[in-house]
């Protein structure tokens, strides 16, 4: 004998609850990232090489000076690439432009706005961020998500207690990424973008006052309950 598959609303005499449970917190953010972008430029490739590589050399000296304040220091993209001449009938190189591009994680903010500035005043060097974020083990997604299951279980007994029931039993939690359900009331892509570039013989400036971006912290979850028989 089959046993039939419960019923997705539940019975009279058990009926379902189905809730959402939401939390949102504004924390402050644990690390920064800072976009490097070292260029060169030479009437052929080899001085260009040269170039770039003295200043690659010298921009990781100065990241690696602050010791564990840089968290992370990653190379991503090299390119080193011929300009061509505009005009006239044949192809001909007349420069060569190389770029290598850096990223540095810092959790320290009291020196990366000392650190920018410095780097900004390096030669044919680029700097943006910075990007403002949580660790990925963050406790603050943790709370979030303690925060959202204890809302929906307080929501689904003013429910059941708006009807003269009382909640027996939880059937499903279900967070909101397994149900492959869009996300909403996500944080934007990280603002207050800082970018500077500087192109040589610049004088010491003092540093960048840079204020830490609040991160909002998002989490949702589904839940189904039983409740006992409504007093209607």
């Amino acid at each position: 004998m089959t046993t039939p598959a419960p019923l997705p609303y539940g019975t009279p005499d058990s009926p379902r609850l189905a809730v959402r449970g939401e939390a949102r917190l504004e924390v402050d953010p644990e690390i920064a990232h800072i976009g490097i972008t070292i260029s060169a430029r030479g009437t052929d490739r080899t001085t260009a090489l040269s170039d770039l590589t003295r200043r690659n050399n010298q921009t990781l000296d100065l990241l690696k000076s602050y010791g564990d304040t840089v968290e992370k220091l990653e190379t991503g993209t090299f390119t080193i690439t011929p300009q061509l001449t505009e005009k006239g009938r044949h192809e001909r190189i007349h420069a060569y432009h190389g770029s290598v591009h850096l990223t540095a994680t810092l959790a320290d903010f009291t020196t990366l706005g000392e650190l920018t500035t410095r780097l900004a005043a390096l030669d044919l060097t680029r700097v943006d961020g910075p990007w403002w974020a949580l660790r990925p083990d963050s406790p603050a997604h943790r709370e979030a998500r303690r925060q959202a299951v204890h809302e929906a279980v307080q929501r689904a007994r003013e429910y059941a207690g708006a009807l003269g029931a009382r909640l027996v039993a939880l059937v499903e939690l279900a967070d909101l990424g397994a149900e492959n359900t869009a996300p909403v009331g996500l944080p934007p892509a990280p603002g207050g973008m800082m970018r500077s570039a500087a192109y040589g013989g610049a004088a010491p400036t003092p540093a960048l006052d840079l204020e830490p971006q609040r991160q909002s912290v998002y989490a949702q979850v589904n839940a189904r309950f039983t409740m006992t028989p409504p007093t209607l």
